[in-house]
């Protein structure tokens, strides 16, 4: 996972998956529900590229990708991006391996 800390890195990435789709993990540090999912995209077998945004350090890259996706904010957040946009998303409890794997499947 690496994380993305400006908004100019985010607006490269999103540009970027035309030729790449990745996943998008938006998390907070102070969440149990994030730690949860945290461990669950670690155990991820996936060739798809992850990339993180810490809520509380990189407010400004969350909201970014709140707007740019028209997507609401929550957190812990999973999304799958492609061809510049927002395909697919989980939220707390419902980031786990097995159901992403057949997201990643079914959306990519």
């Amino acid at each position: 996972m690496k994380r993305i800390k400006s908004v100019e890195a985010w607006r490269a990435l999103l540009k970027k998956s035309d030729e790449q789709p990745f996943l998008l993990f938006k998390l907070s540090m102070t969440c149990i529900s994030s730690v949860a999912a945290k461990k669950e995209l670690q155990k991820l077998q996936t060739e798809l590229p992850i990339y993180v945004v810490i809520v509380q350090l990189d407010r400004k890259v969350s909201k970014a990708v709140e707007e740019d996706l028209g997507v609401k904010h929550e957190s812990p957040q999973l999304l799958i991006l492609k061809d510049g946009r927002g395909i697919w998303q989980a939220t707390h409890y419902h980031i786990k391996q097995s159901i992403v794997l057949d997201a990643i499947e079914e959306y990519v």
